[in-house]
């Protein structure tokens, strides 16, 4: 019995336990960094699914700060992440480590952040907020205080010069479940929002004009990767440089599927694969 034991013990030590062999195949393993906005949990499970399922990577997510996503990335840390707002909303933190980080093209174009309100709210303007501050409770219901979309929120406060309006942070989860409730209650509510993202798509909506530009420009969705990422695994780096949206809508229609109750964002990207087989195709072509 003891000899089987050791013949046994042996085989593992040169086979590996099953899982191991798999980790250990010339290293495959990829970490992707995000930030937990709804836009970013879709995209970043995206590439999980067409690394695992087409190019036999393990690939691990790591929800983190926006700050922390940039600097991971910059650090080596982190492989690659594909939740980059620019030119404006991550502008800081893309100044501090560009020349740490390999910028691998766009995902998604027409982005914007902005205020919004549900269509039935009359307000047309940033600047028509502080009269009616009483009618939004006195407040402005944020995301993560570290995001740039606070950031310019908190700008454009000043710009107008709104004080009657508290800018409340707090998370995307959190501010999507106060607006389902405000209008729930057809309650007056003003957001900080983004696009894409699915509330537009679940409400009507509109964001408000802001005349001084305060809160950027239309923006794109950028993919970050590592240094040396290209080197180390250029399957990756030839993925993440083709991988992209055809149009906004698409991200916005897997993002819609996720707030769908029971269902599973890896097997919605999944999902978003079978249905646009051109689209997949196209993102792993040499």
């Amino acid at each position: 019995m003891v000899r089987g034991f050791l013949i046994l013990l042996l085989a593992f030590m040169f086979c590996g336990l099953p899982g191991q062999a798999v980790a250990a195949k010339a290293g495959k393993t990829i970490k992707i960094v995000y930030v937990d906005w709804d836009c970013a949990i879709a995209s970043s499970n995206l590439v999980k699914a067409v690394l695992e399922d087409r190019l036999g990577y393990r690939v691990e997510l790591l929800p983190v700060s926006q700050e922390t996503m940039w600097a991971s990335v910059a650090s080596g840390e982190a492989d690659a992440m594909v939740a980059a707002w620019l030119p404006d909303t991550h502008a800081e933190a893309y100044a501090k480590v560009k020349s740490k980080i390999d910028v691998l093209g766009k995902l998604v174009s027409g982005a914007r952040l902005g205020l919004a309100v549900p269509d039935y709210v009359p307000l047309r303007s940033i600047d028509e907020l502080d009269a009616n501050a009483d009618k939004i409770n006195g407040r402005i219901v944020g995301i993560d205080a570290g995001a740039g979309l606070m950031r310019l929120a908190t700008k454009a406060l000043k710009d107008y010069e709104i004080t009657q309006l508290q800018l409340v942070s707090g998370s995307g989860a959190s501010m999507a479940v106060s607006l389902a409730e405000a209008i729930r209650r057809q309650e007056w509510i003003v957001v900080t929002a983004w696009s894409p993202h699915w509330m537009f798509s679940r409400w009507p909506m509109h964001y408000l004009d802001d005349p001084l530009g305060s809160l950027g420009r239309d923006e794109g969705i950028f993919k970050v990767g590592r240094e040396g990422l290209k080197k180390d695994h250029p399957e990756v780096w030839a993925f993440l440089s083709n991988f992209c949206f055809e149009d906004a809508s698409q991200l916005q229609r897997l993002m819609d599927w996720n707030q769908q109750r029971g269902t599973d964002p890896v097997q919605n990207a999944r999902r978003f694969m079978k249905e646009n087989p051109r689209l997949a195709d196209s993102w792993l072509k040499k």
